[in-house]
């Protein structure tokens, strides 16, 4: 399938800016084979290349690949060329040494003599190609995959879809390296325009700024070159919220929805405090494992929090329906972290009831449903009111809440 990425950090390559350096490049790189000494120091220092014999030429002829290169003499014209490789197999090599930046040619070394070649630091883009990341992803989201080291993807083995999403289906995967269960996301988007691109790198980039014990982790990122495909590896989890609440034989106790409910809060205070939103809480996206440990999953919707002044308008299309506030369903482009607070807090009512508690079929049903429980607004606040949709689903007529009643079924 490709690559898989783990969050293990790569040695780079200093800068040479200011360093006298040798660069050397042909038209064909030779075999691996070679007559001349050549020694690198394991902190990816300097490479020492001693000659030894014949002269030195000083005919260069560049590669745009290449930063850094090495010497060879004219009379074997073979050397190890680490990193790259020729169908050729041999070549003749030619060198010139050059001085920082400025590229003034300093003299050459006497024959025998050994001299040090720095080798540049690949650019942001060429490391990661290197990788093994394509280029579709890195030419337009390279923030996303910075820094993470590509693994085998020969070490998942697939085993049974367990979940899809709007954007997703998610399967269950054994490490063959370890037998531990994962989970394998497969993200939707088209590699072929940069706007899915970006957005299925958002949430690469927001879970990698999560770190909490209640929200589901990243560990690695497997890509397909032949199906232009993105996989997330999360760990296992075994249950989901709503899978357990649709079963006839579970009650949750109130010890356990407690427990819950502080995990979940924990989790969703960690988002918000590294300005994230994950505009899509609801039952089915909070997973369980068997020792009653919670998950906040798929951050699929989510996205960063920014100064009220600063922040772009957002689309009130986000939230599934039954778990939506009603400033998203009256059209607000302008909110916060408070979406997630109340879709929080019909969690908190599913888990009693045993089901969603406003489950409408359409937006105006679901607006009307929260009337209904809630109580609708005062004239004033309609009248103030810069919600696009404000003045269309205003009621006729107030409604009343019905809350007490409705909750008199809950613990006290």
């Amino acid at each position: 399938m490709g690559c898989v990425s783990s969050k293990k950090q790569r040695s780079q390559s200093p800068d040479f800016d200011d360093h006298e350096q040798v660069v050397v490049s042909s038209s064909a790189f030779p075999g691996r084979t070679a007559n001349r000494s050549t020694t690198r120091s394991a902190s990816s220092g300097p490479v020492h290349v001693h000659a030894s014999s014949g002269p030195l030429t000083k005919k260069v002829k560049e590669d745009p690949d290449i930063e850094a290169v090495v010497v060879v003499d004219d009379e074997s014209g073979k050397i190890k060329i680490p990193d790259f490789d020729d169908a050729d197999g041999s070549a003749n090599f030619t060198a010139a040494l050059t001085r920082g930046p400025s590229q003034k040619k300093a003299p050459a070394p006497a024959p025998a003599a050994g001299f040090t070649i720095n080798f540049g630091r690949l650019s942001e883009g060429a490391e990661q190609a290197a990788a093994g990341w394509p280029a579709w992803l890195t030419s337009v989201a390279a923030d996303a995959v910075d820094g993470w080291v590509p693994l085998s993807s020969d070490t998942y083995e697939r085993l049974d879809k367990i979940g899809q999403g709007t954007y997703s289906n998610v399967y269950r995967a054994r490490d063959l390296r370890t037998g531990k269960m994962v989970a394998v996301k497969k993200v939707r988007f088209d590699n072929f325009q940069p706007e899915s691109v970006r957005f299925m790198a958002r949430e690469i980039m927001i879970l990698r700024r999560l770190d909490h014990p209640n929200i589901m982790k990243l560990e690695g990122i497997i890509t397909s070159r032949l199906s232009c495909s993105i996989y997330l590896v999360f760990e296992y989890m075994e249950h989901d919220l709503a899978g357990l609440l649709s079963c006839p034989d579970i009650k949750f106790t109130d010890s356990q929805i407690k427990c819950y409910m502080r995990q979940l809060l924990s989790g969703v205070e960690h988002c918000h405090s590294r300005g994230i939103m994950h505009r899509d809480i609801k039952s089915s996206n909070i997973l369980v494992n068997n020792e009653g440990v919670l998950k906040i999953a798929d951050f699929g919707l989510a996205n960063f929090l920014r100064p009220a002044n600063k922040q772009p308008a957002l689309t009130s299309r986000v939230v599934t329906l039954w778990y939506r506030p009603p400033e998203l369903l009256l059209g607000s482009t302008e909110y916060g972290e408070t979406v997630d607070l109340w879709s929080v807090g019909c969690v908190f009512a599913e888990l009693f009831v045993g089901r969603p508690l406003l489950k409408g079929r359409t937006e105006v049903e679901q607006l009307h449903k929260i009337f209904k429980l809630c109580g609708s607004p005062q004239d004033d606040y309609w009248k103030k009111s810069r919600l696009p949709l404000a003045t269309m689903f205003k009621p006729q007529q107030p409604y009343e809440s019905t809350l007490r009643e409705r909750c008199k079924e809950f613990p006290k």
